[in-house]
């Protein structure tokens, strides 16, 4: 009798972004609607996909049909529970997220904290439209199906140009050039060379919040509401009570070089604190964590940028 191969099912949720997007010529690449495109449609643009998935099965979804900057928290949440819904089925081997560039960190973190899986989560994206005379999206995409498919792959990671990324340190670093994202200090985990995975780093485990299923079943309105606050010369410190008078249950401040807040900033945030809003502290600074312990304001997690930080301040808030 012949051993036949198991074959695994792959799943690519799609939710738009420059990677689906279309502009009225080929060589506009800035001047597009992004999310036009289905993601059926992209994966029809995949070179060799079927050479990648070696008979595989496939399946996509379309889960929102967005510019990543407008994401919400009501997408977060769909997207999460898609996944979560995916990746509980035993003959799923893992997810894909073709996603924006624009927010795309803080997804992946978002992913990260709230997904109980060892399965791996890959987001990739596009930084030129679909209709781009060259277009970037299907060979990101497709690198993102040989690394979901990686014996090794786990957790969530993003795919860009050739390079793999770690949610927790992966960061939007260039407006415009294919190779936008870096991960600081840290590198990235790993590349696609030649249709080959090569691992760099080891990869994180899951991480999941304590509170995540908690966020996942309320309504994404009911969320608690954080905001990011940046310290800079002649910072005006009106804009704190106004948000603690309107409601803000946290505050991510993103302070100066090594957490330093603005004088007038600081008194403002410590009022708030005092008031009962929650105050997290972190850094401008793209590369670095903060060292030392200020004795004002609780530091964020090691490697995360303020608007992972607001995440992770967001599911602590839920407790």
């Amino acid at each position: 009798m012949v051993n036949q191969k198991k074959l695994q099912k792959w799943v690519v949720l799609g939710t738009g972004g420059t990677i689906a997007g279309t502009a009225a010529s080929p060589s506009d690449l800035t001047a597009y609607q992004a999310g036009q495109l289905g993601v059926a449609v992209l994966l029809d643009a995949v070179p060799g996909l079927r050479e990648v998935l070696q008979d595989d099965p496939l399946v996509c979804e379309q889960v929102a049909q967005l510019d990543s900057k407008d994401m919400d928290p009501a997408t977060w949440q769909a997207l999460a529970l898609r996944c979560a819904h995916w990746l509980a089925q035993p003959d799923v081997g893992g997810v894909v997220i073709t996603h924006g560039t624009d927010t795309l960190e803080e997804t992946a973190w978002w992913l990260h904290k709230v997904l109980d899986t060892t399965k791996p989560v890959v987001l990739t994206c596009a930084m030129r439209p679909a209709t781009a005379a060259l277009p970037d999206g299907p060979q990101n995409l497709r690198d993102a199906l040989t690394v979901v498919r990686e014996p090794k792959a786990r957790g969530v990671l993003v795919v860009c140009a050739g390079h793999i990324h770690s949610a927790r340190h992966v960061q939007k670093v260039h407006p415009f050039r294919l190779d936008a994202f870096g991960s600081g200090e840290a590198g990235p985990c790993g590349q696609v060379v030649s249709g080959q995975v090569r691992w760099q780093a080891p990869l994180d485990g899951p991480q999941v919040h304590p509170q995540a299923g908690q966020l996942l079943a309320c309504a994404a309105a009911d969320w608690p509401w954080v905001e990011v606050l940046h310290s800079h010369a002649g910072a005006d410190p009106r804009k704190v009570s106004l948000l603690a008078a309107a409601g803000v249950r946290g505050l991510v401040v993103a302070g100066t070089g090594n957490g330093t807040v603005h004088q007038l900033l600081l008194a403002a945030v410590l009022q708030a604190q005092a008031q009962g809003v929650a105050v997290r502290l972190s850094t401008r600074c793209s590369e670095g964590p903060l060292v030392g312990t200020p004795a004002a304001l609780q530091m964020t997690e090691p490697g995360l940028n303020p608007f992972k930080a607001r995440i992770s301040l967001m599911l602590d808030l839920m407790a």
